[in-house]
């Protein structure tokens, strides 16, 4: 990606509202992790389920820093839907799946503090 994820960095342009509510960010609960050894980073491949209206979607992470791949599956995570799927190496990704940078510069999860029923969208 090519955005500054420093701590100091100033805050992008401004956005219209409307603008903000064309983002489609829902929680999902990750059903399937699996390594992604032909990625360029490391990462894993995510199944998340994001309720009946959306259902299962498939996700790359660079995650492999901060979590256990056996501990993914049953976790809640918040995700971009609306985006086009994209091409990473031979796995498509349908969902960004979204996370902070820790002082170390590893990607931590971005996910509710409670349980919320899947496809939840954020307002």
């Amino acid at each position: 990606m090519h955005v500054n994820h420093e701590t100091d960095a100033a805050a992008g342009d401004i956005i219209a509202f409307d603008d903000f509510l064309k983002v489609d960010i829902r929680i999902g609960t990750i059903v399937e992790a699996e390594p992604f050894p032909e990625a360029r980073k490391p990462a894993f491949k995510l199944k998340i389920y994001f309720g009946p209206a959306i259902g299962v979607k498939k996700s790359s992470a660079q995650i492999v820093d901060r979590y256990a791949i056996d501990d993914l599956p049953g976790r809640q995570v918040a995700a971009v839907v609306n985006f086009p799927p994209r091409q990473i190496g031979k796995f498509m990704s349908e969902v960004l799946t979204l996370g902070f940078a820790d002082a170390d510069g590893a990607v931590i999860l971005f996910a509710p503090d409670h349980a919320v029923p899947n496809g939840s969208r954020l307002f």
